[in-house]
């Protein structure tokens, strides 16, 4: 049977669909220096790529990341809240902490990603629609070894011309990462009809797939257990698995 909801689902998917396409990953090659496999238990990655909320999604559904949290770096503590963040005045990039298995994942085949389908690293102090430096493409070495691999994997897709135009990623070593308000983390899992996420961030997690799919996760690793879902609760997961890139 047809019905209005369904009419609308299918509209919002084509939406959806019709950015994907605009939204085509970029070709980037894999690391040439890279991280000892397997060297740690357990190891953390901080990046920033535009809005939290989509750069998150993206490693929540990567295999050997065990924790994606949405947060803040490059400030101080004290202007660690969204609201101050928004104002483009703190020194603050929306970013993301990545904790990982070494033995599942290297660091730098977490940069692989962030550069072929978490964001455009060739746009200055914006991603899509959010302006100001809080949206900047960023990486937040948490050491030197992370710092080396993350200058050397830039200067290999420049090399490669992996894009069209100059990438202006920065890498900012020595600063602190702060967690994001509660209602931030999981954002796209709990809001999936949303029609930012579906225009800018559901094509990621369809690029994900299609071209990382031996890293690609059905489940997403979440920060907050899976609330209990209700009648639009169940009917909202039901859309976001029928998206692209949805499991």
């Amino acid at each position: 049977m047809i019905t209005r909801r369904s009419i609308l689902a299918s509209g919002l998917v084509l939406l959806c669909m019709r950015a994907s396409a605009a939204e085509q990953a970029r070709s980037v090659p894999s690391p040439t220096l890279d991280e000892e496999a397997g060297a740690t238990s357990s190891a953390v990655a901080v990046l920033a790529g535009g809005c939290f909320w989509g750069v998150q999604a993206v490693y929540q559904r990567t295999k050997g990341v065990l924790s994606a949290v949405s947060g803040y770096a490059g400030g101080e503590k004290a202007s660690a809240t969204y609201g101050v963040v928004s104002g483009g005045k703190t020194g603050h990039a929306e970013a993301v902490r990545i904790t990982y298995d070494p033995k599942e994942i290297t660091y730098g085949q977490l940069l692989q990603i962030f550069f072929a389908v978490v964001h455009d690293p060739t746009q200055l102090n914006r991603q899509g629609p959010d302006i100001g430096p809080q949206y900047r493409s960023a990486i937040f070495p948490v050491n030197d070894g992370q710092a080396r691999i993350a200058r050397a994997y830039l200067a290999q897709i420049e090399q490669a011309e992996s894009f069209d135009v100059a990438v202006v990623t920065k890498i900012e070593q020595g600063k602190a990462f702060y967690p994001a308000e509660e209602y931030h983390q999981d954002y796209l899992v709990n809001n999936p009809r949303q029609p930012y996420i579906l225009f800018h961030d559901m094509p990621k997690l369809a690029e994900m797939k299609r071209v990382f799919p031996e890293r690609w996760r059905e489940q997403p690793v979440l920060v907050k257990p899976p609330r209990r879902l209700g009648r639009l609760g169940q009917g909202s997961q039901a859309f976001y698995q029928g998206l692209p890139g949805g499991s």
